[in-house]
C-alpha cells in the first residue's frame, strides 16, 4: 500500500508483534518475549483452524493441559498459556520440550512488516506504555482485536492480507498517560 500508516499484512505477524510486545512491557526480556508472541500466534492459529474445521479439535488430555494455572513451565499471555523452557541463553517459549529462537522470530518478523516493522513495533509499544501492566495484561487480546486487519470470515480470510492501521491503533490510548510500572 502505498500510505506509510497503513500496511497490508497477514494477522499472524501481527498477533507475534503485539504479543511480543505486551509480554516485554509485563517484564520478560526482548528475547523472551519474541519467542513468547510467536507461540501465542501459533496457539491461537491452532484454535482458528479447529474452529474453521481445517484441523482436528484437540485431545481430552490436551484441553486439560491448557486449563492448567501458571507454573515456572507455562507463561499466561493473551490468555494463553504458554509452555516455556529455562535455557543457558534465558525462558524461551517451547514447543514439543523444545525452545524457539527470539532470532528466528526477529526474522519472521522482518520477512514479514519489511521496512513497516519498527514504525509499527514503536506505535505498539506506545499503545501498550498507556496502561498500568496489571491493565495491560487483562486488555491485551481485547485491545489486539480492535486494531488487527480486517479478513473476510471463515475459511476465506484463513492466512488472507487485511490492512493494519497504525492510526486506529495509536487511536486506542487513553487519554492519560499510565505511570510506568
Amino acid at each position: 500500500m502505498s500510505e506509510p500508516n497503513r500496511i497490508e499484512i497477514n494477522r499472524a505477524p501481527v498477533m507475534t508483534l503485539w504479543a511480543a510486545v505486551v509480554a516485554e512491557r509485563l517484564g520478560h526480556s526482548h528475547e523472551t518475549s519474541l519467542t513468547l508472541g510467536r507461540a501465542v500466534a501459533g496457539l491461537n492459529a491452532q484454535s482458528k483452524a479447529v474452529h474453521l474445521g481445517l484441523r482436528e479439535p484437540p485431545t481430552e488430555a490436551e484441553r486439560a493441559k491448557r486449563r492448567t494455572k501458571a507454573t515456572p513451565e507455562s507463561v499466561p499471555l493473551l490468555g494463553r498459556l504458554v509452555p516455556v523452557v529455562d535455557t543457558p541463553a534465558g525462558l524461551r517459549a517451547a514447543k514439543d520440550g523444545k525452545a524457539d529462537s527470539a532470532q528466528a522470530v526477529e526474522r519472521y518478523l522482518v520477512s514479514r512488516f519489511g521496512d513497516s516493522l519498527e514504525p509499527v513495533r514503536a506505535a505498539m509499544i506506545a499503545l501498550a506504555k498507556r496502561f498500568p501492566r496489571e491493565e495491560l495484561a487483562e486488555r491485551a487480546y481485547s485491545l489486539y482485536e480492535r486494531f488487527r486487519p480486517e479478513v473476510p470470515a471463515g475459511q476465506r480470510g484463513w492466512g488472507a492480507k487485511g490492512v493494519l492501521d497504525l492510526a486506529r491503533l495509536a487511536a486506542l490510548a487513553p487519554k492519560t498517560a499510565a505511570k510506568r510500572r
